[in-house]
């Protein structure tokens, strides 16, 4: 079967790297893709958030699934329209409407639908423009720090934790003047939840679903989670903590009452659910849904998937997941994410990337990586991730710092103590 990708990140390559190895396909296409996809498929220099030049391009090359790597295309509505398209209609889409895409698009949709289906999460309240002078009054009823959440997508910059009550009230007022754009119409304020955290992984039909390996991602640009957040800075798998007495715990406190809220709200998805959770004390709780595979933690995760990814898609697109019984490898896997100076602010690109061809023992999946006059370059903020597999966590990692120290571009950078805290 021809299968389109759509999305440019470390994520797609790794996704793109496990679509290759199926005995299902026959031609993968990545839109637009890497410097690192192309390996696996052809890149196709198209904007995916143009719908009717996907179709188009879907048509002229008979695809038969298409899987949405990135949520904003989902926010936007790509499944509805393939749903509503009579030339579209019979693709296997894999992500969800644009009513299930909520579930990342509004923060507030997301803690609406967990309270009313007794989801484990932080007390919150939601504010506008109008309503500022509340939120005020809600933030100083909070003990410190504040959590304050752009209501819509910001790129991963819309969270803001801080120490300072002042501080709290001068970026509430920030955020509703526009600080975000438009995803700071609204904002969510919530109580702070101490604990330590993780990501949870399912693949849902709509009805059915598989649970994947579970990952730790380390989203601070500093050492010792200190600076700024960042799209994430690496990932380990599995997470120690995670026993299988805690997931069991979120699978039926959480994923099961999800799965449930997501039937009873009759959402039509078929797609991935990020969990990302914190364990209070050793109680689950959700700090976020995503309604895609993680960045890094895709890389991390899919690696450790010995099921064929096609067949799971298949069997998702025809309601049948029930049907399929995942396999893992049971070695740790871990990725260090190497970043362009000055990332997460102001970073340049166009920097060459020397000695890729000299590592060994990791799976190098390019997330911000292109090409000019056959010259490999930096083209964004992540710009590598480094995966290796070992017997430890401890041993996975070594590989992985080993190549990330071979590997060269000007002003590159990389933490050094990702899984410190496990």
């Amino acid at each position: 079967m021809n299968v389109l990708l759509l999305g440019s990140g470390g994520r797609e390559n790794a996704i793109a790297w496990k679509i290759a190895q199926s005995n299902l396909l026959s031609q993968l296409y990545i839109m637009p893709g890497n410097a690192g996809t192309k390996h696996f498929g052809i890149n196709i220099n198209i904007n995916y958030n143009d719908f009717n030049l996907v179709k188009e391009f879907v048509i002229n090359h008979n695809i038969t699934m298409v899987i949405s790597g990135p949520e904003e295309p989902l926010v936007n509505g790509i499944c509805d329209f393939f749903k509503s398209d009579d030339e579209l209609k019979n693709v296997i889409f894999i992500g969800p409407s644009k009513q299930g895409a909520k579930l990342e698009g509004s923060k507030d949709f997301a803690k609406q639908f967990m309270q009313k289906y007794n989801i484990p999460t932080a007390k919150y309240q939601t504010f506008t423009k109008r309503t500022i002078r509340d939120g005020i009054e809600f933030l100083h009823s909070l003990n410190p720090p504040y959590v304050l959440k752009a209501d819509g997508l910001a790129s991963g910059k819309g969270v803001l934790i801080l120490k300072n009550i002042n501080q709290a009230v001068d970026s509430l007022i920030e955020m509703l003047n526009g600080k975000f754009g438009n995803a700071s119409d609204k904002v969510v304020i919530e109580e702070f939840l101490s604990g330590i955290e993780l990501s949870v992984f399912a693949l849902t039909d709509g009805k059915n679903y598989v649970i994947l390996p579970e990952a730790k991602d380390y989203k601070r640009i500093g050492e010792g989670d200190t600076g700024l957040n960042t799209g994430g800075m690496g990932a380990v798998s599995p997470v120690s903590f995670a026993t299988k007495d805690f997931m069991e715990r979120v699978e039926k406190r959480i994923i099961i009452p999800t799965i449930n809220g997501i039937i009873n709200e009759n959402i039509d998805y078929t797609g991935f659910v990020f969990f990302g959770l914190i364990s209070v004390n050793g109680e689950p709780y959700v700090i976020e849904y995503n309604v895609r595979m993680g960045d890094p933690e895709t890389e991390v995760v899919i690696p450790r998937l010995q099921t064929d990814i096609i067949e799971l898609f298949v069997a998702a697109g025809n309601k049948q997941l029930n049907t399929q019984k995942l396999s893992f490898n049971q070695k740790h896997c871990t990725t260090i994410m190497m970043v362009s100076k000055g990332y997460p602010e102001d970073y340049e690109k166009g920097k060459e990337i020397l000695n890729i061809d000299k590592t060994s023992d990791s799976l190098i999946f390019h997330a911000g990586t292109t090409e000019k006059d056959d010259i490999l370059i930096t083209n964004g903020g992540r710009v590598l991730a480094i995966s290796s597999f070992g017997d430890s966590k401890e041993e996975a990692l070594a590989k992985s710092y080993k190549n990330a120290e071979i590997i060269d571009f000007e002003g590159k950078y990389y933490r050094k103590d990702i899984g410190f805290d496990l």
